[in-house]
């Protein structure tokens, strides 16, 4: 891993502090990691690629194609994670439709618009990305601030699960993705951060957040890196959900 999505953001400066000073040593992976897929929603991905100056005039918040360049690497790793028995744990928003809960986001963003609901097909905004849809004995939890913590069950549904480590991905990587990081970091989880399954609506905020995660709170690390780490663990480690009648209640939702 010579060369990091950052490095071009780094001034000669910046590189001569981290090889002084060390920040950015990896560390050593957990024992009992679950997969943590933030946000991946419509409202952040819409609902095919398109260039992200496009997207947003339908999805203000969308990533744009940068959303769906991630699709086969989370996938792949659901894939694996799923087939290995390791929880796969989704988060998405969650509002009330007077938008009163929104709390601290209106603060700074009064005067834009609400992220909307299309009227050609009705679909939520927070509804996750069909392409990576939570299967029956997967775990979806709902938030209302950036953190997959703040205010939730996570904390309790990895400690009934003993999970020891997160490997993270997903978007914003400067929002929802970093502040879930650092409330993992302050419950003294391993962190793995995927470089390329996690994104941003603006590159420079993804590969600067990606440095700063990599230097102080988690690993960062390609996704064959991550899978290859996945497929050394012992199968069946997780007493997981059962999923019985789960299937049904996500086709009525």
């Amino acid at each position: 891993m010579s060369e990091r999505i950052w490095d071009k953001y780094l001034t000669e400066r910046d590189k001569a502090v981290f090889a002084a000073t060390g920040f950015g040593a990896l560390a050593d992976w957990g024992k009992r990691p679950a997969l943590l897929i933030i946000d991946v929603n419509y409202a952040f991905c819409d609902e095919e690629p398109k260039p992200i100056l496009e997207s947003i005039k339908t999805w203000r918040t969308s990533c744009g194609e940068d959303a769906w360049e991630a699709m086969p690497v989370l996938q792949k790793l659901i894939g694996v994670s799923r087939d290995k028995g390791i929880p796969v744990i989704y988060t998405t928003g969650s509002r009330r439709a007077d938008n009163w809960d929104a709390g601290s986001w209106r603060f700074k963003a009064a005067g834009r618009p609400p992220v909307p609901v299309l009227d050609a097909s009705a679909r939520d905004g927070n509804d996750i990305v069909d392409a990576i849809a939570p299967g029956p004995r997967d775990i979806v939890v709902r938030k209302l601030k950036p953190s997959g913590f703040a205010g939730t069950p996570l904390q309790s549904y990895l400690q009934l699960l003993g999970c020891d480590s997160l490997i993270v991905t997903g978007t914003t990587t400067s929002g929802c993705v970093r502040a879930t990081v650092l409330d993992a970091f302050a419950e003294n989880f391993r962190i793995t951060v995927v470089e390329d399954g996690c994104f941003d609506r603006t590159q420079a905020s993804h590969a600067i957040n990606l440095c700063d995660m990599h230097a102080k709170y988690a690993n960062v690390r390609p996704s064959t890196e991550v899978v290859d780490y996945l497929n050394t663990l012992s199968q069946g480690m997780f007493d997981l959900p059962s999923g019985q009648g789960m299937a049904t209640r996500i086709a009525a939702e």
